[in-house]
């Protein structure tokens, strides 16, 4: 590992662009991700970090992207999607769905050993839902 101050990188996330930064906040705190980090600390937040496990999403607004780093992104598309394990795909599923999540795929056996699901989070971003059957 390179020496601290040599470029080291850490404490990896991945980033969405959205247009209602606190919509996928609430969205994913009710999935049981914690904040971590806001700002600013009052009024409309332009970036909202929630974290589950080692997992860090960083929720960032279109308009400061925009505004503040002269980024132009686009919410077409969505060649990301989550991979998340769970010890039951159907409740998992059953959750995300009541927490405001949209179906892609309805809960199913997969190959010899799981069971997976797919939604979209209100954004459009897609989960994958699974976990290992006996």
């Amino acid at each position: 590992m390179p020496a601290s101050g040599a470029g080291t990188l850490q404490n990896p996330s991945v980033g969405l662009f959205t247009h209602d930064v606190e919509r996928l906040v609430t969205f994913y705190k009710g999935l049981g991700f914690r904040e971590t980090y806001r700002t600013p600390l009052e009024g409309s937040p332009t970036h909202v970090e929630v974290k589950l496990d080692g997992l860090t999403l960083a929720l960032s607004s279109v308009d400061a992207a925009m505004s503040d780093h002269h980024l132009h992104p686009t919410l077409g598309g969505r060649p990301v999607y989550f991979f998340l394990w769970t010890d039951d795909t159907d409740a998992a599923y059953a959750r995300m769905l009541s927490n405001g999540a949209s179906s892609v795929r309805p809960p199913q056996d997969f190959r010899s050993d799981l069971r997976e699901a797919w939604v979209a989070d209100p954004d459009g971003n897609t989960i994958a839902l699974v976990h290992r059957r006996p």
